[in-house]
């Protein structure tokens, strides 16, 4: 890390941590920093020597970043080595990262949810309570789904007007509970 400013250090670090806390590995998350803030794709080699980290650590790391979408191969004239580059493109980079985790984490939920309905709606001996919990979850899941999908389709730009309407969009819908 001494290659880096302390500003480019402190993100990355702070990447890396904040990685942690969404599930992910600190060195995959400290790679995509890395990746993120340079001004040119970097090769395996640099990245182990940057951040200080396994070679072999680095390779699996790659990989996981490109399964996600956000890190890609890009080629260097004169070089043979793979080079790495993330997105840059921030707004992108997070549809990229919410549309990977609903396919990994939200699909498999609605799934089991629709299943367990189905099931509790046959079932005589389960409590009634509970079948109203598992379908208040669906509803919950599917609602939230069905507004991602449509907020997915929206251009960038439209999505970002949308967010800074706040206030605005309160005023239109009623800032009541129900």
């Amino acid at each position: 890390m001494d290659k880096l400013s302390p500003i480019e250090q402190r993100f990355i670090l702070h990447w890396g941590e904040m990685g942690t806390r969404w599930g992910i590995n600190r060195t995959v998350a400290q790679i995509h920093a890395l990746l993120y803030i340079s001004p040119r794709p970097l090769n395996a080699e640099e990245i182990a020597e940057t951040l200080s980290v396994a070679r072999s650590n680095v390779s699996t790391s790659l990989r996981e970043l490109q399964n996600w979408g956000i890190v890609k191969i890009v080629h260097v004239l004169g070089d043979r080595r793979d080079h790495f580059e993330s997105m840059k493109d921030v707004w992108e980079m997070f549809r990229v990262i919410v549309r990977e985790r609903k396919r990994r984490e939200i699909d498999p939920t609605l799934d089991v949810l629709r299943q367990c309905v189905e099931e509790a709606g046959k079932s005589e001996s389960l409590d009634s309570s509970t079948r109203d919990r598992l379908t208040e979850a669906l509803d919950f899941f599917e609602a939230m789904t069905s507004w991602y999908e449509q907020i997915s389709r929206l251009p960038t730009g439209s999505v970002i007007k949308f967010i800074k309407m706040g206030d605005k969009v309160f005023k239109l819908v009623g800032s009541s509970s129900e």
